[in-house]
């Protein structure tokens, strides 16, 4: 069964992260800088919330407040959703669809190792389906 660490084999170990003193417009221009949908709210290794598009639309934009003067930590989401490792792609769409969640932070041992979004479990899943097709095909094909 397909697990998280194969999905983190092709994706960059780095996971943008910003301190909960920041402010929102600063979280907001990291997350356009690295063209993600979600950065992590971390003091060194341990990780306090997450801020994502969602977070921005629902406290932010909706509530009319000001980007520049709210900061990260007032506004993230928390706790954080976390997967492992061995975690298996398909308990790891269950659960962020359970909880309508688009991003997890991947932690192995205490340690964070990378982030995952739903996005990255349905390219997963769709990108073995076709080689499973492909795979049936040329099978029936070469009878």
């Amino acid at each position: 069964m397909a697990s998280v660490s194969e999905i983190l084999e092709a994706k960059s170990e780095d996971v943008v992260r910003i301190e909960g003193d920041a402010s929102v417009y600063d979280a907001v221009r990291r997350m356009v800088e690295n063209n993600v949908g979600a950065v992590l709210i971390a003091n060194d290794d341990q990780i306090e919330g997450i801020f994502t598009e969602r977070d921005y639309l629902r406290r932010i934009a909706a509530e009319e407040r000001q980007a520049r003067e709210t900061i990260v930590r007032d506004v993230m989401s928390s706790p954080v959703i976390v997967v492992t490792p061995e975690t298996t792609v398909d308990e790891s769409m269950a659960l962020m669809t359970d909880r309508r969640i688009r991003h997890a932070p991947v932690v192995a041992d205490g340690e964070l190792v990378g982030m995952i979004s739903i996005g990255d479990l349905v390219k997963y899943t769709s990108e073995r389906q076709t080689f499973q097709i492909q795979y049936l095909t040329d099978y029936i094909t070469a009878r």
